[in-house]
């Protein structure tokens, strides 16, 4: 269950940083409301993953996964770059947080 704790805590990390860039489109205060509950939940499920996950691995999936997800939202929604370069990068973090799982 602290895996899915985990995951979800990524999905946070990942709607926090996309609330970010929204509100830098249009600044409103439901868009600040937005960036706060999405980042607490990250923050609340990160820690409900820590209770069975030690600290260094949790912390590294939870970034690993926020930043692959956050490259993959900015390609898909907001038109950043898709190169090779930067799909290969993004497939390193994906495989450097799996390494971390399997060890675990």
């Amino acid at each position: 269950m602290a895996w899915i704790f985990l995951v979800i805590a990524s999905l946070g990390e990942i709607f926090g940083v996309m609330s970010i860039n929204l509100y830098l489109q249009k600044r409103s205060f439901g868009r600040v409301l937005l960036i706060c509950l999405t980042f607490s939940s990250g923050f609340a499920f990160l820690s409900l993953a820590m209770r069975d996950i030690p600290m260094g691995t949790a912390y590294a999936v939870w970034t690993g996964l926020g930043a692959a997800g956050a490259v993959l939202m900015g390609i898909l929604f907001f038109k950043e770059s898709a190169d090779w370069k930067r799909l290969f990068f993004l497939c390193c973090i994906i495989v450097g947080a799996a390494g971390l799982r399997l060890l675990e």
